[in-house]
Protein backbone atom coordinates (compact mmCIF):
# COMPACT_ATOMS: atom_id res chain seq x y z
CA UNK A 1 0.00 0.00 0.00
CA UNK A 2 1.64 3.26 -1.02
CA UNK A 3 2.73 4.78 2.37
CA UNK A 4 0.97 8.26 2.00
CA UNK A 5 -2.98 6.47 1.26
CA UNK A 6 -1.84 4.86 4.49
CA UNK A 7 -0.87 7.30 6.68
CA UNK A 8 -4.19 9.18 5.39
CA UNK A 9 -6.17 6.18 7.45
CA UNK A 10 -3.76 6.63 10.43
CA UNK A 11 -5.27 10.52 10.23
CA UNK A 12 -8.02 9.65 12.89
CA UNK A 13 -5.40 8.96 15.56
CA UNK A 14 -4.32 12.27 15.68
CA UNK A 15 -5.17 13.54 19.48
CA UNK A 16 -7.12 16.86 19.21
CA UNK A 17 -7.03 18.48 22.49
CA UNK A 18 -6.99 22.28 21.59
CA UNK A 19 -9.07 24.45 20.58
CA UNK A 20 -9.96 24.41 16.55
CA UNK A 21 -7.92 26.86 14.60
CA UNK A 22 -5.22 27.17 16.55
CA UNK A 23 -1.90 27.85 14.22
CA UNK A 24 1.40 26.08 15.01
CA UNK A 25 2.80 29.34 16.46
CA UNK A 26 0.09 29.07 18.80
CA UNK A 27 0.28 25.66 20.70
CA UNK A 28 2.77 23.90 21.20
CA UNK A 29 3.07 20.71 18.85
CA UNK A 30 4.62 16.90 20.91
CA UNK A 31 4.67 14.09 18.40
CA UNK A 32 4.31 10.37 19.83
CA UNK A 33 4.73 7.45 17.78
CA UNK A 34 2.50 4.76 19.64
CA UNK A 35 2.38 0.64 19.33
CA UNK A 36 -1.47 0.93 20.16
CA UNK A 37 -1.79 -2.44 17.70
CA UNK A 38 0.91 -5.14 17.87
CA UNK A 39 3.17 -7.20 20.06
CA UNK A 40 3.69 -4.08 22.11
CA UNK A 41 0.15 -2.71 22.11
CA UNK A 42 -0.12 -3.20 25.88
CA UNK A 43 2.51 -0.58 26.56
CA UNK A 44 1.19 1.57 24.14
CA UNK A 45 -1.97 1.84 25.32
CA UNK A 46 -0.71 2.60 28.59
CA UNK A 47 2.02 5.30 27.19
CA UNK A 48 -1.62 6.88 25.68
CA UNK A 49 -2.98 6.74 28.56
CA UNK A 50 -0.39 8.51 30.89
CA UNK A 51 0.44 11.11 28.07
CA UNK A 52 -3.61 12.13 27.81
CA UNK A 53 -3.99 12.38 31.76
CA UNK A 54 -0.59 14.79 31.44
CA UNK A 55 -2.59 16.99 28.84
CA UNK A 56 -5.62 17.36 30.12
CA UNK A 57 -3.71 18.65 33.32
CA UNK A 58 -1.58 20.98 31.77
CA UNK A 59 -4.04 22.18 29.23
CA UNK A 60 -6.61 22.72 32.25
CA UNK A 61 -3.62 25.13 33.83
CA UNK A 62 -3.69 26.84 30.75
CA UNK A 63 -0.71 25.24 28.89
CA UNK A 64 2.99 25.21 28.73
CA UNK A 65 4.43 28.77 29.66
CA UNK A 66 6.72 29.63 27.01
CA UNK A 67 7.73 32.87 27.52
CA UNK A 68 5.69 35.76 28.27
CA UNK A 69 2.68 33.28 26.83
CA UNK A 70 0.71 30.34 28.06
CA UNK A 71 0.24 28.14 24.86
CA UNK A 72 -2.01 25.05 24.50
CA UNK A 73 -0.49 21.45 23.77
CA UNK A 74 -0.99 19.19 21.53
CA UNK A 75 0.19 15.62 21.09
CA UNK A 76 -0.05 14.53 17.63
CA UNK A 77 0.14 11.01 17.74
CA UNK A 78 -0.16 8.34 15.52
CA UNK A 79 0.00 4.38 15.54
CA UNK A 80 2.98 2.22 14.12
CA UNK A 81 1.69 -1.05 14.57
CA UNK A 82 4.43 -2.14 16.77
CA UNK A 83 6.43 -2.22 13.17
CA UNK A 84 10.35 -0.60 13.19
CA UNK A 85 9.47 0.20 9.93
CA UNK A 86 6.63 2.08 10.28
CA UNK A 87 8.06 3.66 13.17
CA UNK A 88 10.64 5.57 10.75
CA UNK A 89 8.50 6.51 8.99
CA UNK A 90 6.05 8.09 11.20
CA UNK A 91 8.69 9.51 13.05
CA UNK A 92 9.72 11.40 9.74
CA UNK A 93 6.13 12.55 9.19
CA UNK A 94 5.87 13.92 12.38
CA UNK A 95 9.04 15.76 11.83
CA UNK A 96 8.98 16.78 8.03
CA UNK A 97 4.89 17.10 7.46
CA UNK A 98 3.23 17.74 10.77
CA UNK A 99 5.50 20.14 12.08
CA UNK A 100 6.17 18.87 15.72
CA UNK A 101 8.07 20.91 18.29
CA UNK A 102 9.46 17.97 20.10
CA UNK A 103 8.87 14.59 20.31
CA UNK A 104 8.61 11.18 22.88
CA UNK A 105 10.25 7.77 21.69
CA UNK A 106 7.98 4.51 22.17
CA UNK A 107 8.25 2.47 24.30
CA UNK A 108 10.80 -0.94 23.75
CA UNK A 109 14.43 -0.05 23.70
CA UNK A 110 14.62 -1.27 19.87
CA UNK A 111 11.89 1.16 18.41
CA UNK A 112 13.12 3.75 20.62
CA UNK A 113 16.42 3.24 18.91
CA UNK A 114 15.10 3.66 15.34
CA UNK A 115 12.96 6.72 16.04
CA UNK A 116 15.54 8.38 17.87
CA UNK A 117 17.73 8.08 15.01
CA UNK A 118 15.46 9.69 13.08
CA UNK A 119 15.02 12.13 15.70
CA UNK A 120 18.86 12.63 15.49
CA UNK A 121 19.54 13.36 11.74
CA UNK A 122 16.82 16.19 12.09
CA UNK A 123 18.38 17.52 15.40
CA UNK A 124 15.24 17.28 16.91
CA UNK A 125 15.03 16.38 20.76
CA UNK A 126 13.48 13.59 21.91
CA UNK A 127 12.37 12.20 25.61
CA UNK A 128 12.23 7.61 25.54
CA UNK A 129 11.65 5.26 27.82
CA UNK A 130 14.41 3.19 27.14
CA UNK A 131 16.76 1.81 29.47
CA UNK A 132 19.28 -0.04 27.38
CA UNK A 133 23.06 1.59 26.81
CA UNK A 134 23.10 0.40 23.24
CA UNK A 135 20.12 2.64 22.78
CA UNK A 136 21.83 5.71 24.38
CA UNK A 137 25.63 4.97 23.15
CA UNK A 138 25.18 5.89 19.77
CA UNK A 139 26.48 9.69 20.72
CA UNK A 140 23.03 11.10 19.74
CA UNK A 141 23.10 14.84 20.93
CA UNK A 142 19.17 14.90 21.30
CA UNK A 143 18.33 11.97 22.54
CA UNK A 144 17.54 11.06 26.57
CA UNK A 145 15.65 8.73 28.63
CA UNK A 146 13.43 8.35 31.91
CA UNK A 147 14.89 4.76 32.55
CA UNK A 148 18.06 4.11 34.67
CA UNK A 149 20.49 2.55 33.48
CA UNK A 150 19.79 -1.95 33.08
CA UNK A 151 22.50 -2.47 35.16
CA UNK A 152 20.92 -0.64 38.23
CA UNK A 153 18.05 -3.68 37.94
CA UNK A 154 20.82 -6.78 37.98
CA UNK A 155 23.00 -5.55 40.68
CA UNK A 156 19.44 -4.73 43.12
CA UNK A 157 18.46 -8.54 42.70
CA UNK A 158 21.82 -9.84 43.12
CA UNK A 159 22.86 -8.06 45.93
CA UNK A 160 19.41 -8.56 47.23
CA UNK A 161 18.94 -12.23 46.76
CA UNK A 162 22.31 -13.34 47.50
CA UNK A 163 21.71 -11.40 50.96
CA UNK A 164 18.12 -13.25 51.88
CA UNK A 165 18.72 -16.61 50.53
CA UNK A 166 23.12 -17.48 50.98
CA UNK A 167 22.74 -20.35 49.38
CA UNK A 168 22.15 -19.37 46.18
CA UNK A 169 24.92 -20.76 43.69
CA UNK A 170 23.84 -21.65 40.36
CA UNK A 171 21.89 -19.49 37.94
CA UNK A 172 19.79 -20.03 34.52
CA UNK A 173 19.75 -17.63 32.15
CA UNK A 174 17.32 -17.38 28.92
CA UNK A 175 16.47 -13.98 27.45
CA UNK A 176 15.11 -13.29 24.03
CA UNK A 177 17.18 -11.97 21.63
CA UNK A 178 15.87 -8.15 21.23
CA UNK A 179 17.72 -5.27 22.40
CA UNK A 180 16.76 -4.44 26.12
CA UNK A 181 15.95 -8.59 26.94
CA UNK A 182 19.46 -9.20 25.11
CA UNK A 183 21.22 -6.93 27.66
CA UNK A 184 19.21 -8.03 30.75
CA UNK A 185 20.05 -11.43 29.76
CA UNK A 186 24.07 -10.64 29.23
CA UNK A 187 24.74 -8.52 32.06
CA UNK A 188 23.30 -11.10 34.20
CA UNK A 189 25.44 -13.37 33.01
CA UNK A 190 28.86 -11.40 33.32
CA UNK A 191 28.15 -10.20 36.91
CA UNK A 192 26.93 -13.06 38.19
CA UNK A 193 29.93 -14.91 39.16
CA UNK A 194 31.86 -11.93 40.88
CA UNK A 195 28.63 -12.45 43.17
CA UNK A 196 30.03 -15.84 43.60
CA UNK A 197 27.33 -16.98 41.18
CA UNK A 198 28.12 -20.10 38.91
CA UNK A 199 25.73 -19.68 35.30
CA UNK A 200 24.63 -22.68 35.02
CA UNK A 201 22.80 -22.71 31.28
CA UNK A 202 22.47 -19.31 29.38
CA UNK A 203 20.85 -19.02 25.98
CA UNK A 204 18.99 -16.55 23.82
CA UNK A 205 15.67 -17.02 21.72
CA UNK A 206 14.62 -15.58 18.81
CA UNK A 207 12.07 -12.83 18.78
CA UNK A 208 8.46 -14.63 17.74
CA UNK A 209 9.44 -18.04 19.86
CA UNK A 210 6.49 -20.28 20.45
CA UNK A 211 7.69 -23.13 21.72
CA UNK A 212 10.67 -22.67 24.69
CA UNK A 213 10.45 -26.56 25.26
CA UNK A 214 14.17 -27.50 24.22
CA UNK A 215 16.15 -25.04 25.62
CA UNK A 216 13.60 -25.03 29.30
CA UNK A 217 14.42 -29.02 29.17
CA UNK A 218 18.54 -28.36 28.86
CA UNK A 219 17.87 -25.29 31.48
CA UNK A 220 15.91 -28.16 33.98
CA UNK A 221 19.12 -30.43 33.66
CA UNK A 222 21.53 -27.55 34.66
CA UNK A 223 19.40 -27.95 38.30
CA UNK A 224 19.49 -23.97 39.05
CA UNK A 225 18.61 -22.06 41.92
CA UNK A 226 17.48 -19.29 40.39
CA UNK A 227 16.10 -19.08 36.82
CA UNK A 228 16.17 -15.48 34.93
CA UNK A 229 14.24 -15.03 31.94
CA UNK A 230 14.46 -12.12 29.69
CA UNK A 231 11.50 -10.58 27.44
CA UNK A 232 8.19 -9.05 26.58
CA UNK A 233 5.03 -9.84 28.67
CA UNK A 234 3.61 -12.48 26.46
CA UNK A 235 7.06 -14.09 25.76
CA UNK A 236 7.01 -14.83 29.45
CA UNK A 237 3.81 -15.85 30.31
CA UNK A 238 4.49 -18.55 27.41
CA UNK A 239 7.69 -19.58 29.20
CA UNK A 240 6.19 -19.86 32.41
CA UNK A 241 3.12 -21.90 31.21
CA UNK A 242 5.67 -24.37 29.11
CA UNK A 243 7.82 -24.21 32.35
CA UNK A 244 4.67 -25.80 34.44
CA UNK A 245 3.90 -27.99 31.80
CA UNK A 246 7.66 -29.39 32.01
CA UNK A 247 7.79 -29.61 35.87
CA UNK A 248 10.62 -26.76 36.20
CA UNK A 249 10.92 -24.82 39.13
CA UNK A 250 13.44 -23.25 41.57
CA UNK A 251 13.78 -21.37 44.68
CA UNK A 252 14.07 -18.01 42.47
CA UNK A 253 12.03 -17.43 39.62
CA UNK A 254 12.68 -13.87 37.60
CA UNK A 255 11.40 -12.39 35.02
CA UNK A 256 12.12 -9.68 33.72
CA UNK A 257 9.83 -7.88 33.93
CA UNK A 258 6.90 -9.34 33.72
CA UNK A 259 5.74 -8.79 37.73
CA UNK A 260 5.33 -5.37 37.03
CA UNK A 261 3.31 -5.46 34.99
CA UNK A 262 -0.79 -6.38 35.92
CA UNK A 263 -1.14 -8.32 32.14
CA UNK A 264 1.38 -10.66 33.77
CA UNK A 265 -0.22 -11.62 36.86
CA UNK A 266 -3.84 -11.65 35.27
CA UNK A 267 -2.43 -13.85 32.71
CA UNK A 268 -0.86 -16.37 34.77
CA UNK A 269 -3.20 -16.50 37.78
CA UNK A 270 -1.26 -18.80 40.18
CA UNK A 271 1.47 -19.55 37.98
CA UNK A 272 2.61 -16.13 38.29
CA UNK A 273 2.74 -16.96 42.41
CA UNK A 274 6.59 -16.39 43.54
CA UNK A 275 7.84 -14.68 40.32
CA UNK A 276 10.58 -12.03 40.96
CA UNK A 277 12.17 -9.24 39.36
CA UNK A 278 12.94 -5.53 39.24
CA UNK A 279 11.84 -2.18 38.29
CA UNK A 280 12.19 1.42 37.89
CA UNK A 281 9.22 2.77 39.66
CA UNK A 282 6.42 1.46 42.10
CA UNK A 283 3.49 3.42 42.76
CA UNK A 284 4.04 2.76 46.69
CA UNK A 285 6.91 5.14 46.66
CA UNK A 286 6.70 8.71 48.09
CA UNK A 287 8.15 11.25 45.62
CA UNK A 288 6.65 14.79 45.42
CA UNK A 289 7.53 17.50 42.79
CA UNK A 290 6.39 20.86 40.70
CA UNK A 291 4.65 19.27 38.47
CA UNK A 292 0.80 18.61 37.39
CA UNK A 293 0.59 15.64 39.16
CA UNK A 294 2.43 17.14 42.69
CA UNK A 295 3.06 13.11 44.12
CA UNK A 296 3.28 9.60 43.14
CA UNK A 297 -0.11 9.03 45.17
CA UNK A 298 -2.32 12.01 42.93
CA UNK A 299 -0.59 10.12 39.74
CA UNK A 300 -1.42 6.62 41.13
CA UNK A 301 -5.24 7.91 41.22
CA UNK A 302 -5.32 9.78 37.85
CA UNK A 303 -3.94 6.57 36.21
CA UNK A 304 -6.40 3.95 38.68
CA UNK A 305 -9.70 6.76 37.80
CA UNK A 306 -8.38 6.34 34.06
CA UNK A 307 -7.69 2.44 33.69
CA UNK A 308 -9.43 0.79 36.64
CA UNK A 309 -5.76 -0.56 37.58
CA UNK A 310 -2.69 0.24 39.54
CA UNK A 311 -0.10 2.26 37.02
CA UNK A 312 2.92 0.66 36.21
CA UNK A 313 7.02 2.14 35.51
CA UNK A 314 5.37 2.37 31.81
CA UNK A 315 2.72 4.68 32.84
CA UNK A 316 4.70 6.63 35.07
CA UNK A 317 8.10 6.64 33.14
CA UNK A 318 6.11 7.92 30.14
CA UNK A 319 4.25 10.89 32.03
CA UNK A 320 7.52 11.75 33.14
CA UNK A 321 9.13 11.90 29.82
CA UNK A 322 6.26 14.74 28.58
CA UNK A 323 6.95 16.60 32.31
CA UNK A 324 10.71 16.99 31.19
CA UNK A 325 9.65 18.34 28.15
CA UNK A 326 7.46 20.90 29.78
CA UNK A 327 9.75 22.21 32.19
CA UNK A 328 12.53 22.38 29.48
CA UNK A 329 10.31 24.16 27.51
CA UNK A 330 9.32 26.40 30.24
CA UNK A 331 12.96 26.67 31.84
CA UNK A 332 13.92 28.06 27.89
CA UNK A 333 11.26 30.36 27.03
CA UNK A 334 10.65 28.85 23.67
CA UNK A 335 10.43 25.75 21.71
CA UNK A 336 13.67 26.76 19.83
CA UNK A 337 15.33 23.00 19.42
CA UNK A 338 19.30 24.16 20.51
CA UNK A 339 17.49 25.69 23.65
CA UNK A 340 15.31 22.98 24.72
CA UNK A 341 18.56 20.22 24.45
CA UNK A 342 20.40 22.40 26.20
CA UNK A 343 17.90 22.76 29.57
CA UNK A 344 17.95 18.87 29.43
CA UNK A 345 21.25 18.36 29.38
CA UNK A 346 21.20 20.30 32.34
CA UNK A 347 17.87 19.08 34.23
CA UNK A 348 17.97 18.36 37.76
CA UNK A 349 14.52 18.11 38.93
CA UNK A 350 12.22 16.41 41.31
CA UNK A 351 9.00 14.83 40.33
CA UNK A 352 6.25 12.19 41.32
CA UNK A 353 8.30 9.78 39.43
CA UNK A 354 11.22 10.46 41.24
CA UNK A 355 14.34 12.23 40.85
CA UNK A 356 15.38 12.95 36.95
CA UNK A 357 19.10 14.11 36.06
CA UNK A 358 20.26 12.95 32.82
CA UNK A 359 23.95 11.81 31.81
CA UNK A 360 25.89 12.44 29.72
CA UNK A 361 24.95 9.52 27.44
CA UNK A 362 20.98 11.14 28.30
CA UNK A 363 20.22 8.28 30.68
CA UNK A 364 18.33 8.93 34.17
CA UNK A 365 20.98 8.88 36.76
CA UNK A 366 21.55 5.07 38.73
CA UNK A 367 19.67 5.69 42.11
CA UNK A 368 17.47 2.52 44.31
CA UNK A 369 15.61 0.99 42.06
CA UNK A 370 12.87 -1.23 43.94
CA UNK A 371 12.79 -5.31 43.51
CA UNK A 372 9.17 -6.82 43.50
CA UNK A 373 7.78 -10.44 43.95
CA UNK A 374 4.16 -11.75 43.09
CA UNK A 375 2.60 -12.61 46.87
CA UNK A 376 -0.95 -13.48 47.24
CA UNK A 377 -1.91 -12.63 43.72
CA UNK A 378 0.00 -9.20 43.74
CA UNK A 379 3.15 -7.78 43.34
CA UNK A 380 4.71 -6.34 46.18
CA UNK A 381 7.87 -4.39 46.77
CA UNK A 382 11.37 -6.59 48.66
CA UNK A 383 13.49 -3.55 48.66
CA UNK A 384 14.35 -0.77 49.28
CA UNK A 385 13.69 -1.18 53.23
CA UNK A 386 11.91 2.53 52.97
CA UNK A 387 9.34 0.90 50.28
CA UNK A 388 9.15 -2.93 51.55
CA UNK A 389 6.01 -4.41 51.80
CA UNK A 390 7.59 -7.79 52.18
CA UNK A 391 10.06 -10.13 52.55
CA UNK A 392 11.34 -12.52 49.90
CA UNK A 393 10.04 -15.91 49.62
CA UNK A 394 11.62 -19.17 47.91
CA UNK A 395 9.56 -20.67 45.87
CA UNK A 396 8.45 -24.01 47.47
CA UNK A 397 9.40 -23.25 50.65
Amino acid sequence: MNLNKHLARLLPLVWLACAGGAGAADEVRIGAPLALTGSLADAGKKQQAAFALWQERVNAQGGIQVGARKLPVKLVSYDYQSDERRAQQLAEKLITQDKVDLMTAPFGSGHAKVVAGVAERYGMPIVAVSSSEPVHNQGYRNLFGTLAPSVGLVDAMIGHFKQNLPALKRVAVLGRDDVFPRIMATTLEKQAPAAGLEVVYSALYPVGSMDHSAALTSLKAARPDWIYVTGYTQDLILVRKQMADLGISAPVVTMITGPAYREFVDGLGPLAEGVTSATWWHWSQNNTGDDVFGSTAAFTEAIRARTGGDPDYVHASSAAALIVLQKAIEAAGSTDRDAVRAQLAKMDVQTFYGRIKFRADGMNDNRELPIIQVQSGKPVVLYPAAMAQGRLQAIGQ
